[in-house]
């Protein structure tokens, strides 16, 4: 993984990439991240993600607790995380089973669970388990991948095993929801790999360490259509001292059909697509997600 300071850069026969592909090179990025998200790099992200104020604003936990409550659970949820849609799911009174590759972010979901009434810890399961080839023994009505989960499988391999796993565990009938980004093809004609954007609210910590997160792009490789990533928490500790976290990971793109290819291909029916939460149609936002409800068949 590229590490702070770096370009993403790889070098073939035809010379020096830099942030990209070129005609005739293949890269050597595959493989699903370490814990899919950069998580395992430093335990405090895990820590840092629940008040992350772009996190605390999105407007996904609604839709995916009305579609549990309109399955009636058991819901699977791929890449639980701290529990951001799991924790309202079974609040809303349904059975409800995560599953993450980060054995630091299910602590502190098992943390926020524990001060959760019994009969909402009685709805929640948790499971250190890859989305590849995860075998729970259990079927259920929906699964979900929230957030863009999916995306951190790189090569199309893990993604129909991903797939093929969820099929199998869901029930004659049942749904799934992958949730993905819709890519910007404007976003990808910007060449500043390497220069720090986007600087977001400032947040602060219950011990007052004030956090300000940023994110820049290393490089993408446009024939592999991956993404590598940087999140910069810049920390001011109460004591003045300061301190940068990084968090780094590759994410892989998808487009529309190429999405849906998968999905057919792995046995599902396509029965909605919607550009966002709150379910209008795809095509009314630019870019807006892909977000499929695919039935298995």
């Amino acid at each position: 993984m590229v590490g702070l300071g770096e370009l993403l850069i790889k070098t073939s026969s035809r010379g020096t990439i830099r942030g990209g592909s070129q005609e005739g090179f293949r890269p050597e990025m595959t493989g699903l991240a370490e814990d899919g998200g950069g998580y395992s790099s430093d335990p405090r992200l895990a820590e840092l993600y629940d008040h992350v104020i772009p996190y605390q604003e999105r407007g996904d936990v609604t839709f995916y607790v009305d579609a549990a409550r309109e399955g009636g659970g058991p819901v699977l949820e791929l890449g639980c995380g701290t529990g951001r849609i799991l924790l309202p799911t079974a609040r809303a009174g349904v059975e409800i089973v995560g599953i993450d590759l980060s054995e630091t972010m299910l602590a502190a979901c098992r943390r926020k669970l524990a001060l959760e009434p019994v009969e909402v810890q009685a709805r929640a399961t948790l499971h250190l388990d890859d989305m590849r080839s995860f075998d729970l023994g259990s079927k259920f009505k929906l699964v979900t991948t929230p957030f863009r989960s999916f995306q951190h499988l790189l090569m199309v391999e893990e993604q129909l095993a991903c797939l093929e796993r969820v099929h199998r565990h869901l029930m004659p009938g049942g749904s799934l929801i992958l949730d993905i980004f819709n890519p910007s093809i404007r976003a990808f004609t910007q060449t500043n790999y390497g220069e720090i954007v986007a600087e977001e609210p400032e947040f602060s910590l219950p011990d007052g360490t004030h956090c300000v997160r940023r994110h820049r792009i290393l490089g993408r490789d446009h024939f592999q259509q991956i993404t590598q990533v940087e999140l910069l928490y810049d920390l001011m500790h109460p004591d003045g001292t300061e301190e940068r976290l990084v968090q780094a990971f590759p994410m892989r793109h998808l487009f529309r059909y190429e999405a849906e290819h998968l999905l057919v291909r792995a046995g599902f029916e396509i029965k909605a697509l919607y550009a966002d939460y709150q379910m209008n149609p795809f095509g009314t936002q630019d870019p807006g997600e892909l977000i499929f409800i695919a039935r298995r068949r």
